[in-house]
C-alpha cells in the first residue's frame, strides 16, 4: 500500500492510501478525488486522467511507454518533464509518498 497526495489544481490535497497493484488513477477515482475523469477508465485510450508528477518523484515512477506518450498530445497544457497518465502508473510500495498535482482542466 502506497499513500499518495492528489493536489488539486486550486491546492486542496487529498492523501489516501492505496493499495498496490491498483492504478494512480483508480486510487483517485476510488476515493472520489476531484479533477481526475479517467473517461476511457484505464484504457490509456483519452487524456482525463492527466497529471504532474511531483519533481522529486519524476524518476522514481516508471518510464512511460509510447502509447503514453502519444495521448499526453491530447492533454491539457503537458510538460515533457512531468506530466503523467495516472492509468499509467501502478502502485507499489515503492511509491509511499508520490505526489501529483492536477491541471486546471482534463481535456
Amino acid at each position: 500500500m502506497a499513500k499518495i497526495t492528489y493536489v488539486e489544481h486550486g491546492g486542496k490535497e487529498h492523501v489516501v492510501d492505496v493499495a498496490n497493484g491498483l492504478t494512480v488513477m483508480e486510487g483517485a477515482r476510488d476515493n472520489n478525488i476531484p479533477g481526475i475523469e479517467a473517461d476511457c477508465g484505464g484504457a490509456c485510450a483519452c487524456s482525463t486522467c492527466h497529471v504532474y508528477v511531483d519533481a522529486a518523484w519524476v524518476d522514481k515512477v516508471p518510464a512511460k511507454d509510447d502509447m503514453e506518450e502519444d495521448m499526453l498530445d491530447f492533454a491539457f497544457e503537458p510538460d515533457p518533464a512531468t506530466s503523467r497518465l495516472t492509468c499509467q502508473i501502478k502502485v507499489t510500495d515503492e511509491l509511499d509518498g508520490l505526489r501529483v498535482k492536477m491541471p486546471a482542466k482534463q481535456i
